[in-house]
């Protein structure tokens, strides 16, 4: 029997992993998907990334436009993952093990788990400027020292906090990036800084790639939350749930942020926090602004170690074939994965700005070809149909190695590479473009395009979901 109402507080580690989520630990609505995702979307980076298309270009108004474009793009794209975890009942990658084999999936698994620490290291030192903001302490490593400990608390303890943390987030983040826009218009003639540039096309690009880079980046967890949904839960509500959450959250903060740094220029640039600590006026709000900044960050840092722990995990249990493990050693990954976290935020504050706009667009690279791998398959190929348990058998259905998946993703890689506008490579044809960006949407599209046909004459999915015995439910979906 699963529960509709609000799941309950509860400081006991969670028990579950990449096993399946039995029927009777299933609760909550879709609703809760949304405040998860706005908690999520309402913090610090988000504003970083969309100043950047300001900060590298934009004017305000078109960088705004952009934003929104890629955030619907990549929104819905992210929202199709999530609306499998509730017929699922698994961790994102783990249901990834259907395209590539169970050991296939280790290649993005990898690549998953850099992203978390990438995401994880940024936004601790965003994080870390808040902390030390409040305590008054000039040390960045103090801050993001502190702001690990709190991260690993509520990922150690799982699911149930996370989600309680990010209803915390969602309010007051609407509370907090709600006064800074007003006062952002007080303080500013910001109408005098908005329109005063005509329209770029590779700035426009960039824009967008940073909102849909945003969203896509996601996909590899979001079911992980969605997940414990009960199994009857509507698709079609788990989708539009997280997509308005996470679009509307991550919309808004960008376009504070695009906002800010049409007006602020060099001051906003050199400190992030501190100037959003500033426009807060008197040091009392000011000091509850950076609690709005901590909370925000909090919510989404526990996603990349919880995510990056499950992906961690999904990669070793591909070896050793378990599907759990005891709570001492789930709070072992988990604390290790943010001690890594942390040394990397530690080591990589300078030059912040420009090295998360190459960092989220490189993202874009390897992350697009599998988004299309595990939709096209999952929607249209298998057609929602997978056989659970074979998920973690290498000789069962799945297989080792899923070879026309591993070909099509590799070459939806290669295949962005002159398209790429980065730091250290520029590619032929974005040269000719005049230097935008249209990498992640070649990933997609060309990926999908090679995939289907190869995939729908190979593909082997069951004739109706299977799932193991001690979670079996009638399957009405032939």
């Amino acid at each position: 029997m699963t529960h509709e109402g609000p799941p309950e507080i509860s400081l006991a580690p969670e028990r579950r992993t990449i096993d399946v989520v039995p029927d009777d630990e299933r609760h909550g609505s879709p609703r809760s998907q949304f405040t998860l995702w706005f908690g999520a979307n309402m913090q610090i980076t988000a504003i970083v990334d969309g100043a950047l298309a300001v900060v590298f270009g934009a004017d305000a108004l078109w960088a705004i436009v952009g934003l929104l474009i890629g955030n619907i793009f990549g929104g819905a794209v992210m929202a199709l993952h999530s609306a499998q975890g509730p017929r699922l009942g698994l961790p994102q990658m783990i249901s990834s093990r259907a395209q590539f084999g169970v050991l296939g999936a280790v290649l993005p698994l990898v690549l998953v788990v850099l992203m978390y620490l990438g995401f994880a290291a940024t936004g601790s030192v965003l994080a870390g400027q808040a902390v030390n903001e409040i305590l008054h302490i000039d040390n960045a490593t103090v801050g993001i020292l502190i702001f690990g400990a709190m991260t690993a608390f509520v990922a150690v303890t799982g699911y149930k906090l996370i989600h309680v943390v990010g209803k915390i987030a969602t309010v007051v983040g609407i509370i907090g990036f709600t006064y800074l826009l007003i006062r952002l218009f007080a303080e500013y003639d910001v109408a005098a800084f908005v329109g005063i540039k005509g329209f770029d096309f590779v700035t426009f690009l960039l824009a967008i790639s940073l909102g849909a880079g945003w969203q896509l980046t996601f996909g590899p967890y979001v079911a992980d939350y969605s997940r414990y949904l009960p199994r009857s839960t509507s698709e079609r509500k788990t989708f539009w749930s997280t997509f308005a959450g996470s679009v509307i959250g991550s919309q808004w903060s960008m376009t504070l942020g695009a906002l800010v740094a049409a007006v602020a220029g060099d001051a906003f640039l050199s400190d992030q926090v501190g100037f959003i600590g500033e426009l807060a006026g008197p040091a009392v709000i000011a000091l509850m602004i950076y609690l709005v900044i901590l909370v925000g960050k909090l919510t989404v840092n526990c996603l990349n170690a919880y995510g990056g722990f499950m992906s961690i995990l999904t990669t070793v249990t591909a070896f050793n074939g378990q599907s759990r493990i005891s709570s001492r050693a789930r709070s072992l990954y988990i604390i290790g994965f943010v001690a890594v976290s942390m040394l990397i935020a530690i080591g990589a504050s300078a030059d912040f700005l420009n090295n998360f706009k190459n960092f989220v667009l490189v993202l874009l690279m390897v992350f697009t070809p599998w988004s299309a791998i595990n939709l096209i398959d999952y929607y249209l190929i298998s057609k929602e149909r997978v056989d659970i348990p074979a998920l973690y058998d290498p000789a069962g259905r799945y297989g080792r190695w899923n070879k026309t998946a591993m070909s099509c993703y590799a070459i939806g890689v290669v295949a962005q590479i002159p398209f790429l506008a980065q730091k250290l490579y520029t590619g032929p044809v974005t040269d000719m473009l005049g230097g935008a960006d249209i990498s992640w949407i070649v990933g997609i599209v060309f990926t999908a395009a090679i995939y289907y046909p190869l995939a729908k004459r190979s593909s082997n999915p069951p004739p109706a979901m299977i799932y193991p015995e001690h979670t079996a439910m009638a399957d009405t979906r032939q």
